[in-house]
This record gives C-alpha cells, structure tokens and sequence, in this order.
C-alpha cells in the first residue's frame, strides 16, 4: 500500500514510517519543514510538502494514496493557548481527507485520546461514541467531534477508524507527557502528585503504538476504536516516586488546588483517574503491546540524562 502519513516525522509518527516500511508499505510523510523532509528521506519515506492549514493539498495527496494515517496536530498552538484552533484546523484536515477518500473503501486512520474519556472507570473502545454536552461547549471537545466525524465517513465509503493514544506513549526519546513531568519534578526538586495519588493513567509503548497504528490501516473494519494500552492504570504516585528516584528528589502530595501551580498546563490532567482497556482492540486485530511498561520504562536511565 501507499501510505500517507502526517505528523510522520514526530514523535509516534518516526516510529510508525519503519513500521510500514519494514511491513512492505511504501510512506509518503507529510512534512513542513526541511528538517522533517530530511528525517523522512533519511528513514526511505517519501516527502510531501505541506501543513494542515491548507486542506485542499492535504486532499490531493490523501487522494493520491492507498490510505491515510493522520498523526498530526497542532500542539505548539494547542499548548500556546489556542486549542481550538488548533482543533479547528485538524477538524478541517480530517474532512478534506475523508472527501477524497469517499466511495474508494481506502482507510483513514485519525489518532486520538482518551484521558478524561470516563473518571473513575475502565474505559473501553465503546465508550465516547455518543455526542456528548462537553463536545458543544468545551474547546477540547472539538476533538472528540472530530473522532465521530473519523467514524461517520464509513457511511461514505472510507473505511475509517480512530486509534486512541494514551496520554503517555513513552520510550526513549520521549517529549511528551512523563518527559515534561521529569522536567518539573527536576526544577522543582520535587516529584509531585496530586492529592493521594491513586488516580490512574493508561500508558503504551511507542513501539507497540506503531504497531498498532500498521494493522489499523492495514485491517481495521470501517467505524472501528482502536485502544492502544500497554498498561491499562498505573497510580500517578507510582509514576512521581519512579521519577524520585531517578532524579534523586523527594516525592510528594500537590494538593488538587495547588496542581496548575505545580504542573503547569498538565495540571489539567495530573489528578484524573482515567484508566482504559485494550482487551477488545486485542481481539479484534491480534494486536498485543510486547514493549515494557510505563515503570519499566521509568527505571531505565533515558528520561533522567
């Protein structure tokens, strides 16, 4: 298959492009930058120049290809504060895509999350399929609008489906979510969690994301949720005293009014009890996550150099 792939050149997405190739996939790899195109290159992928401002070329190459896997977002404006631009420009980019894939029975993979997605329960793949209040009147609920959309091109003929991410895909080299903790723990000489600390988040490998993100385009049926869980709930305190001890810092109770104080943006999240399962992901695609978990992870030197 010809796959393209935006967001290819970060963080899950340099994973998936030898994914694919490794699998006999030929990448085209959207890129916006010249060193995102050299990265590609370097990787035996394809280059596409562009960005998902402009729709209409996204289109052209979504039309061009066997499937799409669409890994891109716009954190830097997300996290700058504007996340529902952020969110409208991917909105944008899913339907410019999904148009040019109608009536061909090619797939669209759209990445997602899934942190919030039920409080205090596992959530499985069937949850977050109704359209909710939250998607009306919260910003971040755009994206989960944006999923339904994903799901709802089945019924033009695109064979659709979300993969959703935990809000830690770890591994080394890692810039993401337990990255950005280590960093505060290290200005702050503290590992901090909020409020007892038992509240728990899904992880997953990076390798086995990519994994996964392969078999989706490859077999996923239209309309499917895909759940990439490696870990289905580690306590957030568990996750503060591994990065105690790599750092050598204490560990510690942030009270809940204190965590945007603390941890800034991820304040937001730190103390959700968000635990998810993959088990019907699994059954579905034969899929099963085989790198270390979160923990393990944690106890290797990588996120402390």
């Amino acid at each position: 298959m010809k796959i393209f792939v935006t967001g290819a050149s970060g963080w899950i997405g340099s994973a998936v492009v030898p994914e694919l190739l490794g699998a006999g996939h030929e990448v085209i790899g959207l890129a916006r930058s010249d060193g995102s195109a050299k990265r590609l290159e370097e990787a035996g992928a394809s280059v596409h120049r562009g960005d998902l401002d402009d729709p209409d070329d996204l289109a052209k190459a979504a039309g061009g290809s066997d499937g799409v896997i669409h890994l891109a977002f716009q954190h830097e404006v997300a996290f700058g504060g504007d996340f529902a631009s952020a969110a409208a420009a991917d909105r944008r980019a899913v339907e410019a895509m999904g148009s040019a894939l109608a009536g061909s029975d090619r797939p669209l993979v759209l990445a997602g999350g899934m942190i919030g997605l039920s409080l205090g329960r596992l959530a499985t793949e069937n949850d977050g399929l109704v359209p909710g209040p939250e998607i009306r009147s919260n910003p971040a609920g755009l994206r989960a609008a944006t999923a339904l959309l994903t799901l709802s091109f089945r019924g033009l003929g695109v064979r659709s489906s979300v993969l959703r991410l935990p809000p830690t895909v770890h591994g080394d080299g890692d810039k993401g979510f337990i990255a950005t903790l280590v960093g505060i723990a290290r200005q702050k000489t503290l590992a901090g969690y909020v409020g007892d600390g038992t509240n728990r988040w899904p992880a997953v490998h990076r390798s086995d994301a990519a994994r996964l993100a392969r078999l989706a385009v490859e077999s996923a049926p239209a309309g499917s949720v895909l759940h990439a869980v490696g870990d289905e709930g580690v306590a957030f305190r568990d996750i503060a005293e591994a990065m105690g001890r790599g750092l050598g810092v204490s560990t510690g109770s942030v009270q809940p009014a204190d965590a945007l104080e603390h941890f800034s943006f991820l304040g937001i999240f730190a103390g959700l009890d968000s635990p998810a399962s993959g088990a019907i992901t699994q059954e579905l695609l034969g899929w099963e996550p085989t790198g270390p978990s979160l923990l393990d992870d944690l106890a290797q030197d990588h996120y402390f150099r």
